[in-house]
């Protein structure tokens, strides 16, 4: 039979250890409540501007003179006189003597055919002469009919024809003289010269080429989608041209005078041709466009209306992602009119103050609930006015 302590002691031990869990249990701090953390994706948008644009297009080429030309001795003889001028790079003006071919042979051959103009003109006075005395004779028969023989008229005839041959040749002759003096027809840069002086030309021979200096030619290839931009596909278009000159980038503005017509077999390029005036700068002053330069241009084009421009890869099946008033996720349809490199022209699908998302999102669904920057705050952070206040006590 137990005893009376063995019945107390257990009970002791136990009432112990209540009293110790209790004491322990109350010295237990609780837990923490965390803050509610707030996983709404924050984007940044582009907010839309519609307004006019003027397109451009964009081309390059070389620049060329619109006259070019290969001067050529129409006489033989030998070059005695050569102008300073007539040098590569040499400038000279329309009808300047550039060299001159010996004239001995052609004034003698001058002289020649005025002397023979003057023989045919005296023997037809004196045929017509004979003429008038025959017609007379044959008005005193009365018995007889005068032929064109005896009237003398075949006579008269031949003396014409001589005549006319003989003021031929004069006109021949002068003309020769005339080509001894070779002439730039035109306001010119002299591209190279063949001769020297004491060189003995025939006809044909080249003598030198000459490039204009009053226009500048340029040949611009256009890819054939890009005519739509421009105003009567281009004819009358102004143009900016873009190069270098003396280390450094210059402009010069141009006129698009005609398009070649046809569609280049190698490039499948449309080619437009723009002039420029005075491109030696020799009648106003201004830097020099180069025959020879490589140039970029640009093209003005046709005027859009209430257009906007947004990054191209933000577009994707025609559609682009905004921001709506809710603050939520929506794919809007856009109409494309044009891409200009990294961006893309649109005319239909946006208003202005639209939000455009610019930024990724990982898994985006239509609807689903974003937010700002400026949205995105932690409310459980003090302000801080009372931060402040808690680092002075």
């Amino acid at each position: 039979m137990a005893t009376k302590k063995q019945i107390i002691l257990p009970i002791i031990v136990i009432a112990a250890g209540l009293g110790g869990y209790a004491t322990f249990a109350s010295m237990k701090k609780p837990p923490e409540e965390k803050a509610v953390v707030d996983n709404t994706p924050v984007v940044s948008v582009q907010v839309i501007e519609k307004r006019p644009m003027v397109f451009s297009v964009n081309s390059y080429g070389i620049v060329n003179a619109k006259y070019e030309t290969e001067l050529v001795s129409q006489v033989s003889g030998e070059i005695t006189f050569l102008s300073d001028a007539f040098v590569r790079g040499g400038f000279v003006k329309k009808g300047d003597i550039l060299a001159k071919i010996d004239p001995s042979d052609y004034e003698a051959a001058l002289i020649d055919a005025e002397a023979s103009l003057a023989s045919a003109r005296a023997t037809l006075v004196q045929e017509k002469a004979y003429g008038k005395v025959a017609a007379e004779e044959w008005k005193r028969i009365k018995d007889g009919v005068p032929t064109e023989l005896s009237l003398r008229k075949p006579q008269l005839a031949q003396e014409l024809a001589k005549l006319n041959s003989s003021e031929a040749g004069l006109k021949r002759a002068k003309r020769n003289l005339e080509r001894t003096m070779i002439k730039a027809p035109y306001d010119a840069l002299i591209e190279n010269r063949n001769i020297g002086l004491g060189s003995y030309v025939s006809m044909g021979t080249q003598l030198g080429n000459l490039l204009s200096t009053e226009v500048a030619e340029i040949r611009l290839p256009l890819a054939d989608k890009e005519i739509r931009y421009l105003n009567n596909k281009g004819i009358g278009s102004t143009v900016t041209i873009t190069g270098n000159f003396a280390g450094q980038q210059q402009q010069w503005q141009g006129n698009i005078v005609r398009s070649e017509g046809v569609i280049d077999n190698k490039s499948r390029m449309t080619y437009l041709v723009a002039e420029v005036s005075d491109p030696y700068g020799l009648s106003s002053p201004k830097n020099e466009l180069r025959y020879g330069s490589y140039i970029t241009a640009t093209i003005q084009g046709n005027e859009a209306e209430d257009v906007t421009t947004v990054a191209r890869h933000l577009i994707i099946d025609d559609k682009v992602a905004i921001l709506d008033q809710d603050n939520k996720l929506k794919y809007q349809t856009v109409n494309i009119v044009r891409q200009q490199g990294t961006k893309v022209v649109i005319s239909d699908g946006l208003e202005d103050g639209m939000k455009i998302i610019t930024s990724a999102l990982d898994y985006p669904i239509e609807g689903m609930k974003l937010a700002l920057p400026e949205m995105d705050s932690t409310p459980d952070d003090p302000e801080p006015t009372q931060l402040a206040m808690d680092e002075k006590e």
